[in-house]
């Protein structure tokens, strides 16, 4: 690779020259400035940027994503990282690079198993990650939680949700600046017990049903008899899916390429592990909102006394984030994916790969487990609502502290008010604006510049 795919790191210098690194950040952007949103001059048409990104997608699934981003604001933000992206390069920024998600939004975290077999919160989605300014991040949360709650609460109880996850960001970045340096690396926020759950606005009940499945393993995603010898995933339309006969072997063999690719990028143990499996089925999987009209799916793994081992493959293409700064260094985006993850999350899976599959197209894979927490934010109390805010923002900085300088950050975001209410303005403003082409979007449908078919999701 001839360009280094890791944000430049300071942590060898002394804390005082990291520190007058950090206030030296305002001379080339003042913490105010992240307040401002405008329309910029020649700004791209929402919806031109939308059927642009659908060129490289299926083109069959174009009007599920549609449909889906047409249901509310929120749902529009959701599917329009590569909007907000454009939007968010137009701003200041302070120059400083960190390992980005690229698609930073409050639905976009959640509660997972470890390979230690503990429930941690974390960030759970990776596909845009790329090294990008660490604002970008920042202001996508903030402006998530504020558009996540437009008929729910008030626009002060809105401006206060934006402003605790700029809060949390910035003095959960004060204490990492003041702690060694492995404690960056060593930091996770496990949720094991229903009080932890509680205390940062999950649903308890979701962290017990979590719990239980770690140690009963069961998987969303049936598995029928077939009749034969080999085990079948269930169809079930339009979420999971096999293909077509005629085009069923081909399929099958384009998975099985892209798993024996996937195993070579495995480290010799978790190769062995995986190499007691044999593939006896897989099917297209449709996920998210953001992600439809990418091509995903389920492989169905059985070992030979008949354990089952499912893995999801979803296609990785090129971040939103790189038209607006560092092209991957990597050759594979799938690769890309993998390495981001590991970087921003606590703890990965240990089956997390990538390869080449069905079309052509780059994949990364990981294990399709239901020990997870999804988050539930529909009509969630402000209180729950601010602590699960809070803990999204102290989550990105320790995500941001592995790749950045958190002594250096620290510096620049200071002690005082003033970034959170800086944060808490843009939320607002980019939030009016995401109305408005949540908006465009819905007209576009309406006359039949774009299709969508109507989505109950």
């Amino acid at each position: 690779m001839a360009d280094d795919p890791l944000p430049p790191q300071t942590h060898a210098r002394s804390v005082d020259d990291r520190q007058a690194m950090g206030r030296a950040l305002r001379d080339t952007c003042a913490r105010n400035l992240l307040a401002d949103w405008k329309i910029p001059n020649g700004r791209a048409d929402p919806i031109d940027v939308l059927i642009e990104q659908g060129k490289t997608r299926l083109i069959e699934l174009l009007p599920v994503r549609y449909g889906r981003m047409t249901r509310s604001p929120f749902a529009f933000l959701r599917g329009s990282a590569a909007v907000m992206a454009a939007d968010l390069a137009t701003t200041p920024i302070t120059r400083l690079l960190v390992q980005a998600t690229g698609d930073c939004h409050c639905l976009n975290f959640g509660g997972f198993a470890t390979p230690e077999r503990r429930l941690s919160f974390d960030i759970n989605d990776f596909d845009e990650t790329a090294v990008a300014p660490w604002e970008w991040d920042v202001k996508r949360l903030a402006t998530s939680f504020v558009v996540a709650t437009l008929d729910e609460f008030d626009k002060d109880t809105r401006l206060d949700l934006a402003q605790s996850v700029a809060r949390a960001y910035r003095e959960s970045m004060a204490e990492l600046a003041n702690a060694p340096v492995l404690e960056t690396w060593y930091r996770a926020l496990t949720v094991d017990d229903a009080g932890v759950a509680e205390s940062i606005g999950l649903d308890p009940a979701a962290v017990h049903k979590a719990g239980a499945a770690l140690k009963h393993p069961t998987s969303l995603i049936t598995v029928q008899d077939s009749g034969g010898a080999e085990p079948r995933l269930k169809d079930e339309p339009p979420d999971l899916y096999h293909p077509p006969a005629n085009e069923a072997a081909a399929f099958r063999a384009s998975v099985a390429s892209m798993l024996d690719q996937y195993k070579q990028s495995l480290t010799p143990e978790r190769r062995v592990l995986f190499e007691r499996y044999r593939l006896a089925d897989a099917a297209y999987k449709v996920v998210g909102v953001g992600s439809v009209g990418t091509l995903c799916g389920v492989a169905l793994m059985v070992s030979g006394n008949g354990e089952t081992l499912r893995l999801q493959f979803k296609e990785a293409s090129r971040s939103v984030l790189e038209a607006f700064g560092r092209a991957s260094p990597y050759a594979n985006h799938g690769e890309r994916v993998v390495r981001g993850q590991r970087l921003l999350q606590a703890a990965s899976d240990i089956l997390l790969g990538f390869g080449v599959g069905p079309r052509g197209r780059d994949f990364y894979v990981r294990q399709l487990r239901d020990a997870k927490v999804k988050p539930v934010l529909d009509h969630l109390p402000a209180k729950d609502f601010r602590r699960y805010a809070e803990t999204c923002g102290q989550v990105l900085a320790r995500a941001h502290a592995r790749s950045a300088d958190a002594v250096v950050l620290s510096a620049y975001l200071g002690k005082s008010d003033t970034f959170e209410q800086t944060i808490g303005l843009f939320a607002l403003a980019y939030a009016r604006q995401t109305e408005m082409d949540h908006a465009a979007l819905q007209r576009a449908i309406k006359i039949g510049r774009i299709p969508a078919e109507a989505q109950d999701f």
